[in-house]
C-alpha cells in the first residue's frame, strides 16, 4: 500500500483519527519496556520511527561494508518483509527468491551474511553460532526481543516525520522523542526539508547522508528511458535518474514491495518498445522479478556518500571496544 496523503500533510481526517495515536503509543511504549536477549556481540540497529521507506537497506550495506572492510565479521539482521519463508533462514541468493526471504535480504545478502525472520533474538542466535562477531539490524527499532549495543534514527530529509502524528493519523510508530532517546545518533539522507532536526533532542549527533546516482547510472547519462519502481518514494527513485543525466520517457509507480505479474511486465515492455526506451528499475524491485522475467529490465542503483565520512567512521570506532572485545 502506499501512505494517505494525509500522513503528510495533516487535515480533517487526520485530526479525527489523533486521539487514536495516545493507544498507539502506549503500545510501542509497552513493547519496546520488555527485556531483550543480549547477544554476547555488538548488535547496531539501523531503525527509524515511521511507518515506510527512509533509507534504511543502503545505510545498512554501508555499514557492513565498512565493518567488513576493519577485520569484523558482521551479520545481517532483516524481518524479510514480503518473504513466505517462516522460521529463520540463512539466505542466499543463489538458491532463494523474494518471495522466499523478501527483496531486502536479497540485496543484504549480496554484502555480508543475512538472516531472516521475524524473530530477531532468535537470527541473533543463529548469527552468533555461524561465527558473527557484529550484528546490523535492518529495521527493529521497535523490536525488543533484542538488545541493542546502539541504534540509529534514519530520517528521509524530504518526508521528515510527516504530519508528526502517530498511527493511524500520522506516519509515526511512536513519539519522535522516546525514539530518538534510544539512539546514539540520527542519520539524515537528504537535505532537511521539513525541519525533522528540529524534533530531535538537542544533544543527538546528526549524520548527514545523500543517495546520488550510481556508477552504473551516470554510465546511461544521455539515454531515454521508461522507469518504474516499487519502492516507498519511487519519485525518489526517478529524481535519481534524471540527476545522472537520463530523460525520463515516461515513469511508472507500483506499491512498495509490489510483487510484479507477468501481464504487468508485458505491458511495460510493450509500452517501452513503443517510445523506444528501455526499461529501468532499482535493484530492489529487479530482485523481486523472477529471473526468467528479466530480460530486457536494467537494474540501477544509487550510490550512499557521507558529508563527513569522518563522523561515521568516528561513530563505528566509539564502538570499537565491544567490537574488538568480540574479535577477541
Amino acid at each position: 500500500m502506499r501512505p494517505p496523503g494525509f500522513w503528510q500533510t495533516g487535515g480533517l481526517l487526520s485530526d479525527a483519527l489523533a486521539p487514536l495515536g495516545a493507544f498507539t503509543a502506549a503500545l510501542t511504549a509497552r513493547r519496546v519496556a520488555r527485556p531483550g536477549w543480549r547477544a554476547p556481540i555488538p548488535v547496531i540497529c539501523v531503525g527509524n520511527a515511521v511507518v515506510g521507506g527512509t533509507g534504511k537497506t543502503p545505510i545498512v550495506l554501508d555499514l557492513a561494508a565498512r565493518l567488513t572492510a576493519r577485520g569484523i565479521a558482521v551479520h545481517c539482521l532483516t524481518r524479510g518483509y514480503g518473504g513466505a519463508a517462516r522460521g529463520i533462514t540463512r539466505v542466499d541468493p543463489r538458491h532463494h527468491t523474494s518471495p522466499e526471504v523478501g527483496d531486502e535480504a536479497l540485496l543484504l545478502a549480496d554484502t555480508a551474511p543475512t538472516w531472516a525472520g521475524a524473530d530477531r533474538a532468535a537470527a541473533a542466535r543463529a548469527a552468533v553460532a555461524a561465527g558473527a562477531q557484529a550484528l546490523l539490524m535492518d529495521d527493529g527499532l521497535q523490536n525488543p526481543t533484542l538488545e541493542k549495543t546502539a541504534s540509529l534514527l534514519v530520517i528521509d530529509g524530504a518526508t521528515g516525520f510527516g504530519n508528526g502524528r502517530l498511527l493511524p493519523a500520522g506516519p509515526l510508530r511512536e513519539p519522535v522523542a522516546r525514539a530518538a532517546a534510544r539512539c546514539r545518533a540520527a542519520i539524515m539522507i537528504g537535505a532537511d526539508q521539513t525541519g525533522a532536526a528540529a524534533a530531535l533532542p538537542a544533544n543527538l549527533p546528526i549524520l548527514q547522508a545523500t543517495l546520488a546516482p550510481g556508477p552504473d547510472m551516470l554510465a546511461q547519462a544521455g539515454r531515454i528511458v521508461l522507469a518504474f519502481a516499487g519502492i516507498a518514494r519511487p519519485r525518489k527513485f526517478f529524481a535519481t535518474l534524471e540527476q545522472a543525466g537520463m530523460v525520463l520517457a515516461e515513469c511508472r509507480s507500483f506499491a512498495d514491495h509490489h510483487s510484479y505479474t507477468a501481464r504487468e511486465l508485458a505491458s511495460l515492455r510493450f509500452r517501452a518498445a513503443a517510445l523506444g526506451a528501455p526499461l529501468v528499475t532499482t535493484w530492489k524491485d529487479f530482485v523481486r522479478i523472477p529471473p526468467a522475467d528479466r530480460g530486457g529490465i536494467m537494474p540501477l542503483s544509487a550510490r550512499l556518500t557521507w558529508e563527513r565520512e569522518a563522523a561515521v567512521d568516528a561513530l563505528l570506532s566509539s564502538l570499537m571496544p565491544s567490537l574488538h572485545n568480540a574479535i577477541n
